[in-house]
């Protein structure tokens, strides 16, 4: 696509964004304000019971990191092995095998030391 046609959509998207919001605050107007409850977080008129400052354990931030990790992983692997007939074909397969289990190796060793660590136990 030339630069032009980057330009052209880039613009199109700028400006039909601007008119779907202006169109958004025209045709809905303003929210009335009446109560307290109606500018709480939800508007079924019961107080909060929760604090603002709750916290949350770490195990859920690892485990969601742990996941990205791996899941990283098997989307470079399938790649790799969709295409590796092409780089056996190409003569380039030896190095790129080792690429890969030089990869995996680096993660097969993450995930000992994630277990060993106990950082995958709940207790």
């Amino acid at each position: 696509m030339p630069l032009g046609g980057i330009i052209f959509i880039t613009v199109f998207i700028a400006v039909f964004g601007v008119i779907l919001i202006y169109l958004a605050r025209a045709i809905g107007g303003v929210a009335k304000r009446t109560s307290k409850a109606k500018m709480e977080i939800y508007e079924c008129g019961i107080e909060e019971i929760e604090k603002k400052d709750t916290k949350v354990s770490v195990k859920f931030y690892l485990t969601a990191i742990l996941f990205i990790l791996f899941d990283i992983e098997i989307i470079f692997m399938y790649p790799w092995a969709v295409n590796f007939r092409d780089f056996i074909a190409s003569g380039s397969g030896a190095f790129v095998f080792i690429s890969m289990m030089i990869f995996l190796a680096i993660f097969i060793y993450g995930l000992w030391w994630e277990i060993k660590s106990k950082a995958l136990e709940w207790d």
